[in-house]
């Protein structure tokens, strides 16, 4: 019994691969396509995007142009490779910006993207194309059922580049004073963060770099830079308590306040 079934499964496995092999040298692009079509409804995502990549460009122009492109790029989201995924969905709502399919074509460009978004420590070129092209999606399509989830995203990605901008503001205060100023590069990272990154959940940790660093900076100054420094630290102070004023760093920002008030007092 044993044997007869796994006879069974190699005769089966052997057609399927003789089937698919005669397909691929078969010069019927009609033909193609149609078990193109086959192994995508079976989910056999490798085998449809590669009789695809065949077709495709055979069939522009015809009936079949606009759904087989979108097919090829639902192929590869299917594979999981999003950026080639991604690449198909654009081209086909550029060809088609009235396609039958467009919509779903914007929002999975971008969606791909986002599943396929780096690690925060890594370059962040694709979670900044994710960004702009859900950004693409929400400005064409504000009332669909997918903006909500669209939404949702852009405010995640947005956090992880937010926490990327983080890590290099702590970075830059970790190094202090080597090989360079690092305060004020923590201080203009911090800056800039807030400026790109308003809504934050790292804001408060952005805004204590930012007093932390010139309090640093102004313990490491040359006499005629003290009291401008320290009065940074001052305003950086009342920043922080505008917004924080019962902040996990409230007692560390006070100490840092009260030291620079003494040493602006202490000048006169």
């Amino acid at each position: 019994m044993k044997k007869n079934v796994f006879l069974l499964i190699f005769v089966l496995l052997f057609s399927s691969c003789g089937e698919y092999s005669k397909i691929l040298k078969s010069t019927d692009y009609e033909l193609k396509y149609s078990y193109a079509k086959k192994y995508f409804n079976s989910q056999k995502w490798t085998k449809a995007a590669a009789l695809l990549e065949e077709v495709v460009p055979v069939l522009r122009g015809s009936s079949y142009a606009e759904e087989s492109l979108y097919l090829l790029a639902q192929s590869y989201y299917g594979q999981k490779d999003y950026q080639t995924a991604s690449s198909y969905f654009q081209t086909y709502y550029k060809t088609y910006p009235k396609g039958e399919f467009v919509e779903l074509a914007r929002f999975y460009s971008g969606y791909g993207l986002y599943l396929d978004s780096p690690d925060p420590r890594l370059d962040q070129s694709q979670t900044y194309e994710a960004l702009a092209q859900l950004q693409l999606y929400m400005e064409y399509y504000p009332q669909s059922e997918r903006t909500k989830q669209a939404q949702e995203i852009l405010f995640e990605l947005q956090e992880k580049l937010a926490y990327k901008e983080l890590m290099s503001a702590q970075l830059y205060y970790n190094l202090g004073t080597y090989m360079g100023n690092n305060y004020l590069s923590c201080i203009i990272t911090s800056d800039n963060a807030l400026r790109d990154y308003p809504y934050s959940k790292y804001r408060e940790e952005f805004i204590f770099l930012k007093i932390r660093s010139r309090y640093e900076l102004a313990l490491v100054s040359v006499q005629g830079l003290l009291q401008g420094r320290f009065r940074d630290v001052v305003d950086e102070y009342y920043n922080y308590y505008n917004e924080f004023p019962e902040g996990k760093y409230a007692r560390q920002v006070q100490r840092f306040f009260d030291y620079a008030s003494k040493q602006i007092t202490s000048s006169y």
